[in-house]
């Protein structure tokens, strides 16, 4: 019964990976793709729901062979620069597609399947599924951690049943006509989604991007996508055709400042008290089990969204610098972004099997607690605190 316990977790965990920063990129080029299909027969609607999981399925299917052939770890892909610029490269063009208000459009000899745009659906698929490596949700991380110990088919059946779970959200609905009849086809409003969405794609191949190039040109795009974002909104503000159009970008403005604000409250209004990170090595592990200290270890990367989101509200907290402080935890850090077996082995023996990833550690070096994907503030510090209490009793 265990593997059909981790069948119906690993469909959970990947719809999950929905609500995840990797995947929101892929989110325009669904809801086009659902948008397409609104008031058409139950076949047509069928067959972009087949289209779409066979894009998902498809990324899944080649990644369980990876897997279980080469014992890669969930995100391995992305270590490969040459992925990530040819990534960066697409999603540019995607949301500059949806900011000029054509959307996504594939070669016309694509949409001759059946005589509608199924190469569509199958497109947002496949796309979402790249998208979902970086990052775990929920769950993902142990039935991944458990997939790796496992045979072939079930890793591929745990791989699929992932994929399933990612697409499950959008087979709904285009089960649901009801549902999808609600989805207006046109207006002012819609236009501005759209470019919204566009410019969702544009930060997604931004963040890709400064994986690749250097700190100074990653300045740059920022500041150019920040530049179009608010013109974008002043722009939509000022002149936009209707309350609904303005509405939009009115919507954006508040959910931008509110996320400032949110991370600036989080990180407790001081930025300079951050972890006193140190590479992970073995030396380093040595070194603090003789001490008597707890350690605490980050895996991490650079393409690692989640990563990233945890590092800019979690780790910079004060309250976890001054837990560690006051417990004498080692910090420990794993930087994932490109290949390093030795990093990789250490991430497998601590139960990790994607990023982000974070462990505590016991001063004898036991395991206290694994924390795999996003977690809080609260949940890192209780694991710290009660690591060091620990100690103490046993001493």
């Amino acid at each position: 019964m265990m593997i059909w316990s981790h069948l119906l977790l690993a469909v959970l965990a990947g719809g999950l990976l929905n609500l995840t920063p990797c995947v929101l990129p892929a989110l325009p080029i669904k809801l086009r793709s659902i948008a397409h299909v609104v008031g058409h027969g139950a076949r047509q609607r069928a067959l972009a729901a087949f289209a779409l999981l066979a894009g998902t399925l498809t990324f899944f299917g080649a990644l369980a062979l990876a897997t279980a052939a080469l014992h890669w770890t969930w995100g391995t892909l992305f270590q490969a620069v040459s992925f990530r610029a040819a990534l960066a490269l697409l999603l540019t063009g995607l949301g500059i597609y949806s900011l000029a208000g054509r959307g996504m459009q594939p070669a016309q000899w694509l949409y001759r399947i059946q005589g509608t745009g199924y190469a569509e659906p199958y497109f947002a698929g496949l796309l979402a599924a790249v998208l979902s490596a970086p990052c775990t949700g929920p769950f993902l991380g142990g039935v991944m951690a458990f997939a790796l110990t496992q045979a072939p088919t079930t890793i591929f059946a745990l791989f699929t049943a992932v994929g399933v779970g990612l697409a499950l959200p959008y087979l709904i609905l285009l089960a649901r006509p009801g549902l999808l009849a609600r989805i207006p086809r046109n207006g002012p409003w819609l236009r501005r989604v759209q470019q919204m969405m566009g410019l969702m794609l544009l930060a997604g191949a931004t963040f890709f991007a400064t994986t690749v190039l250097s700190e100074r040109f990653s300045v740059l795009l920022w500041t150019f996508w920040l530049s179009a974002l608010a013109f974008w909104v002043v722009r939509g503000l000022v002149v936009g055709p209707g309350f609904g159009a303005r509405l939009v970008p009115t919507v954006v403005l508040a959910v931008v400042a509110v996320s400032i604000v949110a991370i600036g409250f989080n990180r407790g209004g001081d930025t300079g008290h951050g972890l006193p990170w140190q590479p992970l090595t073995e030396r380093a592990l040595i070194a603090a089990r003789a001490a008597g200290h707890p350690v605490l270890i980050e895996f991490t990367a650079d393409w690692c969204i989640n990563c990233k989101v945890l590092e800019q509200t979690v780790y910079a907290n004060q309250a976890i610098a001054r837990a560690v402080a006051a417990t004498n935890t080692r910090a420990l850090q794993a930087d994932l972004t490109r290949p390093n077996a030795e990093l990789d082995a250490h991430l497998r023996s601590f139960g990790g099997a994607g990023l982000p990833f974070a462990v505590v550690l016991n001063p004898d070096g036991t395991i206290h607690r694994r924390l795999p994907g996003l977690f809080t503030v609260s949940t890192l510090k209780t694991a710290i605190e009660t690591s060091a209490e620990r100690s103490r009793v046993n001493r």
